[in-house]
């Protein structure tokens, strides 16, 4: 006789992660191209930088794997290749970053937001995007004061150097207008709340 009470081979349910992805206060604030949500124009450049986003790593990779080829069996590098990879690593962090801040996919804290009411909650996230929004004013002005200073020439590419710093001003200045558009969103359900039940 077993002294246990649930029964034996009985499976333990598993928790939906959802639960912990998805916070419905912030479903105003999502840009999804799947279901059409947020501004057209976000969408589109959003889902236009995902495809760069792998076009750039696949190049990325092809870089760096021609110069260990050429290394391990020719005993020669490429002197180009790692210039390129550089080059590309930039603009895959930068890119990807907006891509990510469009899409809410970087790390945040978000247990209290959850837990709040709507309004609460966005007012907490109006407070977010307008620290977000100050720090990529700065970001932008700093971005434009190197590019207006970058005059050089890359060693072995010859690639302008103000072509790199671009895809830093690019990012900052999609991740702004995001930032102010989710701002606006917030004021809305702010003042309405009801609207968004």
């Amino acid at each position: 006789m077993s002294l246990s009470s649930t029964p034996p081979n009985k499976p333990i349910p598993i928790e939906d992660p959802s639960v912990y992805l998805d916070d419905p206060n912030r479903k105003q604030l999502e840009i999804d191209t799947d279901t059409r949500q947020g501004p057209a124009l976000f969408r589109w450049l959003t889902l236009g930088m995902e495809y760069l986003i792998g076009a750039i790593l696949v190049a990325l990779i092809a870089s760096v794997s021609c110069n260990v080829v050429g290394r391990a069996l020719f005993n020669y590098s490429l002197p180009w290749a790692d210039e390129l990879a550089r080059m590309l690593f930039v603009w895959l962090v930068f890119i990807g970053a907006a891509a990510a801040f469009a899409r809410y996919e970087h790390i945040a804290v978000d247990a209290l937001v959850r837990r709040l009411p709507l309004r609460l909650a966005h007012m907490l996230y109006l407070l977010q995007h307008l620290i977000i929004t100050g720090l990529m004013a700065v970001m932008i002005w700093g971005g434009y004061q190197v590019l207006a200073r970058s005059s050089g020439r890359s060693a072995i590419l010859d690639v302008p150097l103000s072509f790199i710093s671009l895809s830093l001003v690019l990012c900052v200045i999609f991740i702004a207008v995001v930032a102010v558009w989710r701002m606006w969103v917030s004021l809305n359900v702010i003042r309405h709340p009801e609207r968004e039940r």
